[in-house]
């Protein structure tokens, strides 16, 4: 390991030290010609979805998804390996491009901070992506609204054409900021020109449907018809109502029309990056969009995008529903683990978001990290079941030791996988060289890759294999509204739909406490929901924040702006 030995800088004194490249040649090692490009100042430019046809004649690039072992409550850095292995390729004469998700303000401004990378493995400008960038989530924030104010106003006028039952509405309201007291809400107070009550509530705009169909959509056409599809509720006699039905569908694209367009932004190092939509990781697919992927894939060498929480979770989406509607087939596989993650998951330490780690945790204990390792094979299974080659990359912390590599990298090559040690954090590219040497040998490996399961297998099936294959549970327990609600898709011709469990990202099992790879448990399914619109139904399993709540010090206390009009604070 190599870590300066003087204070290092903070991520945003080092993004504001970094020589960004005129967006015109970043574009232009992808293939992309400045016709193809929508200045947004100086330092992001959206992508006109024209260039997915003009580069359709270029030579495809490898296909690299980044996950991770199951996360501590901290992150393991899977968004700064993407971002270092993307830089890593350069310095091997390759080029790559990266794809990610735009980060929600709403935890930035909460526990977790911004969501650029971090050290010498950043996107820049990191404060544009943290704050806005350029009005993607607005879009969907206003585009989901604007249907949830249309089905007010249809209960409010009472139109004769199909009268709407209000205990069956599940379309909420979206906002980027975490707001517990927005939960659970009531509308409609006060005179009756106001509306009529009803129960209702807030989620964080990342949980919106609206963004995942944002991201899994192929093109504008495409967004729009998923639009109309999406089903808010049912009529009195049981039947589904679509935003078509309400006439909402196309003024929501129309909203949505600059959206649907990439960010074009680049690394410290100068990579192109790719930075559009910003699916929940819990209850949606936690990727970055198709849209992007699809431009990408010509851009470059290697196409590097990262996938929500561990394997189990984004990678599991990333490879069933994602590629299931983009085409595209995976090359590799990058699966990030952190010593403090695996000595977490031997049960013999509490990590706590918000709280400084346990001393403890931090002293040399290769032990510890063997103790934990059965969380590390399972990842490692979960990405060979889609037939996909693992790289096991070893995220460095100035706190690790050496023998607690080792014991990694033990564990990791007794599997088979490949593994490699990755300083991207501290040294930026030329940190994470063997890494990227690494992903290049697996890319070159005959894949296999394939779904979990077939579209014509039933909602139950599809269930039960994700539970079964990927959490290791002994099977799948229904609540009665569960089994209800599944019979209701499958009558209604939603059973092709792939399923996107909605699960505690802190266990492969549903139950957040219990770490590893947990045995001899039942996954519980207490309710289903459909995103027909996005093209997925979402079994819950345990209990789901949508709209997370602000820590009694939120990040938001420590972020200002300076007598020079600087951001400070801001990590």
């Amino acid at each position: 390991m190599t870590f300066p030995t003087k204070e290092f800088p903070n991520d945003l004194e080092i993004a504001r030290r970094s020589k960004l490249r005129p967006l015109p040649e970043v574009a232009g090692t992808m293939g992309i010609g400045p016709h193809l490009l929508e200045p947004y100042g100086d330092a992001v430019a959206k992508v006109k979805l024209e260039a997915i046809e003009e580069l359709s004649d270029r030579p495809r690039a490898k296909y690299v998804v980044v996950s991770a072992i199951t996360p501590t409550p901290l992150g393991e850095g899977k968004t700064t390996t993407t971002v270092g292995l993307g830089q890593a390729f350069s310095h091997l004469g390759k080029t790559a491009t990266v794809a990610v998700r735009q980060p929600a303000m709403g935890p930035t401004f909460g526990i977790k901070g911004g969501a650029a990378g971090g050290g010498y493995s950043q996107v820049v400008p990191m404060e544009m992506l943290n704050l806005h960038l350029t009005g993607d989530t607005h879009a969907v924030t206003s585009a989901h609204n604007l249907l949830s104010a249309m089905i007010d106003n249809h209960v409010h006028q009472n139109d004769d054409f199909f009268h709407v039952d209000r205990h069956s509405i599940t379309w909420r309201r979206v906002l980027d900021v975490n707001d517990r007291a927005l939960r659970n809400i009531i509308v409609g107070l006060g005179p009756r020109t106001d509306g009529i009550p009803r129960e209702t509530g807030f989620d964080i705009t990342a949980a919106s449907e609206v963004m995942a169909i944002l991201a899994l959509s192929t093109s504008l056409r495409d967004l729009r018809e998923r639009l109309g599809r999406i089903v808010i509720g049912n009529t009195v006699d049981g039947e589904p109502i679509t935003a078509e039905d309400l006439k909402a569908a196309g003024a929501m694209a129309v909203m949505l029309k600059e959206a649907i367009k990439p960010n074009l932004m680049q690394t410290l190092e100068n990579t192109p990056v790719l930075v559009h939509a910003g699916p929940f990781g819990n209850i949606a697919t936690g990727n970055s969009s198709i849209v992007a992927d699809r431009i990408g894939i010509r851009g470059g060498d290697y196409l590097i995008t990262e996938a929500g929480f561990g394997a189990d979770m984004g990678a599991e989406r990333f490879f069933n529903i994602k590629c299931r509607y983009s085409g595209l087939k995976a090359d590799a596989a990058v699966l990030v683990a952190t010593v403090r993650a695996l000595k977490a998951h031997s049960g013999r330490f509490e990590v706590v978001a918000g709280r400084p780690l346990p001393p403890e945790l931090l002293e040399e204990n290769p032990d510890d990290v063997f103790a934990g390792a059965d969380n590390l094979r399972k990842q490692i299974e979960n990405i060979r079941l889609h037939g996909v080659s693992p790289v096991v990359a070893i995220n460095a912390f100035p706190t690790d030791h050496d023998s607690e590599h080792a014991a990694i990298r033990e564990i990791a090559e007794e599997t088979g996988a490949r593994v490699a040690v990755a300083n991207h954090f501290s040294e930026g590219g030329a940190g994470a060289t063997d890494l990227a040497e690494a992903v290049a040998e697996a890319s070159e490996e005959p894949t296999e890759f394939g779904f979990l399961y077939p579209e014509e297998a039933s909602l139950r099936e599809k269930i039960e294999t994700i539970a079964t294959k990927v959490y290791g549970a002994d099977g799948v327990a229904y609540d009665m509204k569960a089994s209800q609600q599944l019979d209701s898709y499958e009558k209604n011709g939603f059973g092709n739909l792939p399923v996107c469990m909605a699960k505690t990202h802190l266990s492969i099992s549903s139950d957040p406490t219990l770490l590893g790879a947990p045995k001899g448990w039942t996954l519980p399914v207490r309710e289903v929901r459909a995103s027909v619109g996005a093209g997925f139904i979402y079994p819950l399993c345990g209990e789901m924040r949508t709209m997370p709540g602000l820590s009694a010090t939120p990040a938001a206390t420590r972020i200002d702006i300076d007598e020079n009009g600087e951001i400070v604070g801001l990590s």
